[in-house]
């Protein structure tokens, strides 16, 4: 006969490393999901949304560990290319049914890809090409943000066309608003150098947030 085996309950201080952990990913991954819901073309809230919802379903339905799941800069751009061919007068309410569709459709085609076992033709896209892929995104994201950091509206035209116009609307820089952004980068800087395990982003966010409620 056995002993039985007493379990003790859980304690705080085993959820300490779990607490760091969401912590840390929230302070990287909502200011990034904020940011390319407006890449996007849709509200701050969906950025919200896609940083949170997929999380949970994925926690239970999913079953790799290094899968990401949130939102990135290139499904924010493909997002964006769709939804001003479909909705291109930017209506909000049109752009929302039209980017839960896309959801719908793009999940659907996932789950008949893996159906088929298809994730092998990933191996067949080459490094360059990824590299190259990465890099256009990256220059994309920054020429889609630099108008809100100058406070200003440019109609989208294409890459090129969209630097022509930002340029020739700089005068027409809001002071306050390129304060504020660049007291954001400030901060961002500072605590990347000085504390560099902080939640910076998820700090320059809700102090940015602060400031233009304030002003």
């Amino acid at each position: 006969m056995t002993a039985a085996t007493k379990q003790t309950p859980t304690s705080i201080g085993d959820l300490k490393p779990d607490l760091v952990a969401g912590l840390t990913a929230a302070a990287v991954v909502l200011p990034k999901a904020m940011a390319y819901a407006t890449v996007a073309g849709l509200p701050v809230a969906a950025g919200l949304y896609t940083a949170l919802v997929p999380m949970v379903v994925y926690a239970l339905l999913g079953t790799s560990r290094v899968l990401s799941v949130s939102s990135t800069a290139t499904l924010a751009i493909l997002t964006s290319t769709e939804l001003t061919l479909v909705v291109p007068d930017g209506d909000p309410g049109k752009m929302a049914i039209a980017a839960a569709t896309l959801a719908a459709l793009t999940g659907a085609l996932l789950l008949l890809a893996s159906a088929l076992r298809l994730g092998f033709v990933a191996n067949f896209i080459s490094v360059p090409v990824l590299t190259g892929f990465k890099a256009g995104i990256g220059l994309v994201v920054i020429l889609d943000q630099v108008p809100k950091l100058l406070g200003i509206h440019i109609v989208k035209q294409g890459f090129l066309r969209d630097i022509i116009s930002i340029v020739h609307s700089v005068p027409g820089a809001s002071l306050l608003t390129l304060a504020i952004g660049v007291a954001a980068l400030l901060l961002l800087a500072g605590m990347e150098r000085k504390w560099p395990h902080s939640p910076a982003p998820l700090i320059a966010v809700g102090g940015g947030i602060a400031g233009s409620w304030i002003f």
